[in-house]
């Protein structure tokens, strides 16, 4: 039985699923035309930014270096630490409404053009399948080919460069946490010295071989939540892919009298990385990679008829009305976005180039002797600078006779480093009236006040001293 007969794409049931109920393994043919060029070169763009990020220096550091052993994270130039993990809450809703406004504007641009799944996917592993393989009849005829040596030579150099390319993507995946130095060294000694790193990286392999040679668009069509949101995402004046029904329809021949401009020639499904048919209208497995769009401006230029038949439009345009840019999702979901990157911008333009954890000691809270009442702390402090620097802690507002050892001589600090010391607070026990509050502040060797920590000294309560006396 043939392939058509056993598949033909509806919206009624999954198109990776045949009509006995097997899985159809989707062959898309190759095409050729602008959106193709275009798609390609954007996806050979982020692929050479994926595979240089590790290498770029900027600051001393790796463009983006991802510290989790220090849990010090460098995104070009700039240095988070752990207590910054809030930041990332702004960051993600940024990127969250940012990918909301765009789908409200261009429906599932993101999937098509430079989700990584579509960018490794089709300008990768199905540039190497084609390679060995040839275009989708000769794949599904070697499908159905019996196994022989010439199947078994092409599947297995297949399967070897699809894991071989697995590996080498999780080993730079790898090299954002541990820089490449560092996983260089490590794959020049044995993986039980390193064997939590080497076994990420062989697990997260296997993953992205599992995912590029198998599961394939069952990640878009099944896994994926954005799929799923697209159609609360977007509404009718959403430019989407859309078919003009008004200008195919009827189909038929291209000799025939009378009929629309669709010849009915199944390109469109042929192309399809999701083997939908998009003359049934706008569907969720449509992940906007428009080659049904070159595909089909193809077959209408060499029946010398207007390209457009299947072309980026909202629905309403398709339908000859007219769309409407600037309306309430589209409003809602700029300012979110606005508020987000704002927040974000502010945020980290008041992040100071050190930072200081003070805690208490352990034991008990405070200590009293003849004269004084003592509380013990250790602080942290932190240069968050990519060159040594020197910072010193002063306090203010001291009342008379207060002592704090620990402030006032200046502290070299490697680059992203930090050092731990003591910190006393003698208090005269004469004096002491309640619990005090001081200002501990990190200053620079400008003179700059960079942060400052309030430092809460305690005792016992004051009438303790004068029932003693």
């Amino acid at each position: 039985m043939s392939d058509r007969a056993l598949h033909k794409p509806s919206r009624n049931h999954l198109t990776s699923v045949n009509n006995d109920g097997s899985r159809y393994i989707i062959h898309p043919s190759d095409t050729k035309g602008p959106f193709t060029s275009w798609r390609r070169i954007v996806a050979l763009v982020l692929i050479a930014l994926y595979a240089a990020l590790p290498w770029i220096q900027v600051g001393g550091y790796p463009a983006v270096y991802l510290d989790t052993d220090a849990m010090r994270f460098h995104f070009i130039g700039l240095t988070f630490l752990s207590h910054d993990i809030w930041l990332g809450f702004f960051l993600i809703t940024g990127l969250g409404f940012g990918l909301f406004y765009a789908t409200a504007l261009f429906g599932r641009i993101w999937c098509g053009w430079a989700c990584p799944q579509t960018v490794f996917l089709e300008h990768v592993y199905r540039r190497i399948e084609r390679w060995i393989e040839g275009d989708a009849p000769k794949r599904r005829q070697l499908d159905r080919s019996p196994w022989g040596s010439k199947r078994i030579f092409k599947r297995g150099l297949k399967h070897f460069l699809f894991f071989a390319v697995s590996i080498a993507i999780a080993h730079l995946f790898m090299a954002y946490f541990v820089s490449i130095p560092k996983l260089w060294e490590m794959m020049r000694h044995s993986p039980a010295e390193n064997w939590g790193v080497f076994l990420f990286v062989f697990v997260y392999s296997g993953l992205l071989y599992f995912n590029y040679a198998w599961f394939r668009e069952q990640l878009c069509i099944v896994i994926c939540p954005y799929g799923r949101l697209q159609s609360a995402l977007i509404d009718d004046h959403s430019v989407v892919i859309g078919y003009d029904e008004k200008r195919g329809e009827p189909r038929g021949k291209a000799t025939q009298v009378g009929i629309g401009d669709c010849i009915d020639c199944d390109r469109c499904v042929q192309v399809c990385p999701t083997g939908i048919d998009i003359r049934q209208g706008l569907q969720m497995e449509c992940v906007g990679c428009a080659n049904c769009i070159d595909a089909c401006d193809a077959i209408m230029e060499k029946l010398d008829r207007p390209k457009g038949l299947i072309r980026y439009g909202s629905l309403q345009s398709l339908e000859g009305k007219k769309t409407k840019w600037i309306r309430p999702r589209t409003i809602a979901y700029t300012v979110l976005m606005l508020i987000g990157v704002l927040v974000l911008s502010l945020s980290i333009g008041n992040l100071s180039s050190a930072s200081i954890t003070v805690w208490r000691l352990g034991g008990p809270p405070y200590y009293i002797d003849d004269t004084y009442i003592r509380n013990q702390y250790m602080f942290r402090l932190t240069n968050r600078k990519n060159k040594p620097a020197y910072f010193q802690l002063e306090t203010s507002d001291v009342e008379p006779g207060i002592i704090i050892n620990g402030v006032g001589d200046p502290i070299l600090i490697d680059g992203n480093g930090d050092v731990v010391k003591a910190l006393i607070v003698l208090v005269p026990k004469e004096s002491f009236q309640g619990p005090i509050s001081l200002d501990l502040s990190v200053v620079d060797e400008d003179g700059h006040k960079l942060t400052t920590r309030e430092l809460e000294v305690i005792g016992p309560d004051p009438s303790h001293f004068k029932s003693s006396e």
